[in-house]
């Protein structure tokens, strides 16, 4: 129990002192590690001292510096603004030196001026006095000499105006004319080769007279059964061995002479017959008016045309014109428009579309009111033919103004296919009334004394009242019997307009 009990003592004992070395090994190990830490803050603080004051002279030598550079800035802007003050300050010395100038000027025109208005009063004066001498000496008032001065100077102007009006037309058409031929001229002589008009033949000739009596049949059943079928009129007269089929459709005329031909020479001739026959003529033509449509846009160049424009084509075969046969010359219109806008320098593929399409409307103009050249156009607008194309069409006999040189030269081509001879005839009858027309219109202007038609209605000569029309009033004249022409006459061709200004003076020697 003792020797516990001392065990026990002896442990507390061991413990305290252990307890109190490890107490004192701590707080010295503590200790250490403060005054290390202590000197690492000291030499921390005074490096940082260090590099402050290093950072203060740092920043002192650049404030040093910038000073510096903002003083020689300053420096240098103010030595350019006492340069700019010193321009500026001679300036001001030029302009107030020129101001002074103009000041004397001003007084120097004043001046002037002053005297001028004195003269100008004084002029004034001697030119009111000098009028009222020359009115008082020529007992005439300054209206009455100033209106007689104008008449006259009016008289001599008209009739220099009239010289050099004809002197430049003249000129310009002798140019004009002696260019047109060359083109027209060249563009001629490159057609491969002549057109031929052919005629609508309506006369069907007969081997015998006999052969008369088997067309009009037993009480006039065949010829009957021949009219109702082919839808024209046979004319069966005295005419000696012919018959004559009319109708106002070429092409139910050509039928019906294909079907009568054939009709005479196969001599079989009864109503089941001639139904027949003109079935297969139709169906003949038809595929004519197709090959002939064809061959019209084939030869002039003018592909893609819509079919209803070939078969309209092809009923011009069976169409004529003053005897001129309207397929052959739309053929000759294209290709004489193509050339003549080659050497013009225009489009000549329009041209000849233009050209072969011109006249399309005659193929439908018995059916339909209107000019061919309107119905034409309208067909043609109908299938997409261009604007441009359609206003050649359209403006050929000057119904619409053309719009392109393309225009002009149609109307050009046209006229020359017309015009050449032997490609157009007229009746009698219609010759006469187109004479007779010529000679009204001319008759209906004021100052016309005599007016007569020559050159078989190709040019009209007017005689007028020298008294009454000056030479400048002739050109005008000229010019205005010209158009009225153009707007009231349907003619092929071209009119020339000559006006004739004669004074004759007469006296007798007594």
């Amino acid at each position: 129990m003792g020797e516990t009990a001392l065990t026990i003592i002896l442990a507390v004992l061991g413990l305290a002192i252990g307890f109190g070395v490890g107490f004192l090994i701590r707080r010295y190990t503590v200790h250490d590690k403060l005054r290390k830490l202590e000197q690492q803050a000291q030499q921390n603080l005074e490096q940082a001292e260090k590099t402050a004051s290093e950072l203060v002279l740092t920043a002192k030598d650049e404030a040093l510096e910038s000073r510096e550079t903002v003083e020689k800035e300053l420096e240098r802007r103010r030595s350019a603004l006492r340069r700019e003050e010193e321009r500026l300050q001679r300036r001001r010395e030029k302009v107030d030196q020129r101001q002074e100038k103009l000041e004397q000027q001003s007084q120097s025109l004043n001046k002037r001026q002053s005297a001028l208005d004195r003269m100008r009063n004084e002029i004034e004066d001697l030119e009111k006095k000098q009028l009222a001498a020359l009115e008082r000496v020529a007992a005439l008032s300054r209206e009455e000499a100033k209106e007689e001065l104008l008449a006259e100077v009016e008289k001599d102007s008209r009739q220099e105006m009239a010289r050099v009006i004809r002197q430049v037309e003249a000129e310009t058409k002798e140019e004009a004319d002696e260019r047109a031929r060359k083109i027209i001229t060249y563009a001629m002589q490159r057609m491969a080769g002549e057109e031929v008009a052919e005629l609508t033949v309506s006369t069907i000739p007969l081997s015998s007279d006999d052969m008369k009596g088997r067309i009009i049949g037993r009480g006039g059943r065949n010829i009957r059964a021949f009219e109702k079928a082919a839808g024209v009129d046979v004319v069966v007269d005295d005419t000696p061995e012919a018959v004559t089929i009319s109708c106002f459709d070429p092409v139910r005329r050509e039928i019906a002479r294909r079907a009568m031909e054939r009709l005479v020479v196969d001599g079989r001739i009864h109503p089941a017959r001639i139904e027949q026959i003109i079935a297969d003529s139709g169906k003949e033509v038809e595929r004519t008016i197709r090959e002939e449509g064809e061959r019209a846009a084939y030869e002039v160049g003018v592909p893609g045309l819509h079919s209803e424009i070939i078969k309209l084509l092809g009923r011009l075969k069976f169409r004529t014109s003053y005897g001129q046969n309207q397929h052959a010359h739309s053929m000759e219109v294209a290709k004489l428009s193509g050339m003549l806008a080659e050497e013009l320098g225009a489009n000549a593929k329009m041209a000849r579309m233009a050209g072969l399409l011109h006249d399309i409307g005659k193929a439908v103009d018995f059916e339909t009111e209107g000019t061919h050249a309107r119905i034409g156009a309208e067909i043609c607008r109908r299938y997409k033919i261009p604007e441009k194309v359609v206003n050649c069409i359209e403006s050929h006999h000057h119904e619409t103004e053309p719009t392109s040189l393309e225009a002009i030269i149609i109307e050009a081509a046209d006229a020359i296919s017309g015009a050449r001879p032997g490609a157009r005839r007229e009746s009698l009858e219609l010759y006469l009334k187109r004479i007779h027309t010529l000679e009204e219109i001319a008759n209906s202007f004021d100052g016309v004394a005599e007016a007569y038609a020559i050159q078989a209605g190709r040019e009209i000569r007017i005689v007028v009242k020298p008294n009454e029309i000056d030479d400048l009033a002739t050109i005008q004249l000229s010019k205005d019997i010209a158009g009225k022409i153009e707007e009231g006459m349907e003619y092929p061709g071209q009119i020339k307009v000559t006006v004739i200004r004669e004074l004759r003076a007469e006296e007798l020697a007594k």
